[in-house]
């Protein structure tokens, strides 16, 4: 009777350890969705355009002239040229690409989009000289475009906007260093772990 009791009892206790372990287990895989859930939500809520804009202004002198017999004769063209251009430096996020290992509480940023620079000259014309047998064509008009977007372009490369807009972009992904150390995830990018904000930057200036 004794070792029937006993043999009840140790199958009782065995039972709710069995129980107290799914419960358990079903509470930690819970967690792990939980968190994984959170990453997902904030991967969602940082993947968006990035953009940082600037203006920047230059005048020039366009100036051309035909030469006939001989360079005898010649007929000139020119124009005082005013440029104001706007400038966005983007980074496009939603082709941002990443891995989330949930055993290893790990997110691996695999690829971040380069910038994209986007010139809007405008662009207009004052004191413009010209002739019947020398006057302004489409030609003249697209070559002045293509010199003003490279000047500007100079201008931006010497300019902090892209430093500015990389240092926006830094701030946007420590979004992800912020979750992660919350939640005791490891963060990432290019097989280098992520620690803080200036290792973000040091390599995507790379």
């Amino acid at each position: 009777m004794l070792r029937r009791l006993l043999i009840f009892m140790a199958m009782i206790v065995v039972v709710v350890l069995l129980f107290k372990y799914c419960e358990f287990k079903k509470e930690d895989d819970s967690g792990i969705d939980y968190n994984t859930s959170l990453i997902q939500q904030q991967i969602v809520n940082v993947g968006k355009l990035v953009v940082t804009e600037g203006h920047f202004s230059e005048v020039i002198t366009y100036k051309n002239q035909e030469k006939y017999l001989m360079g005898m004769l010649t007929f000139d063209k020119k124009a005082l040229i005013v440029v104001n251009a706007d400038v966005t430096v983007a980074y496009d996020l939603h082709k941002m690409k990443y891995d989330i290992d949930e055993k290893n509480k790990m997110i691996s940023i695999l690829y971040i989009p380069k910038e994209e620079i986007k010139i809007s000259p405008d662009i207009q014309f004052y004191d413009v000289e010209q002739s019947k047998l020398n006057p302004f064509t489409g030609d003249d008009y697209n070559k002045i475009n293509k010199s003003v977007k490279a000047n500007l372009a100079k201008k931006i490369e010497k300019s902090t906007l892209k430093t500015n807009a990389q240092n926006r972009l830094v701030s946007e992904l420590s979004k992800f260093l912020i979750l992660t150390n919350s939640l005791g995830w490891t963060l990432k990018y290019e097989g280098v772990v992520i620690e803080s904000e200036k290792d973000f930057g040091q390599k995507i200036k790379l």
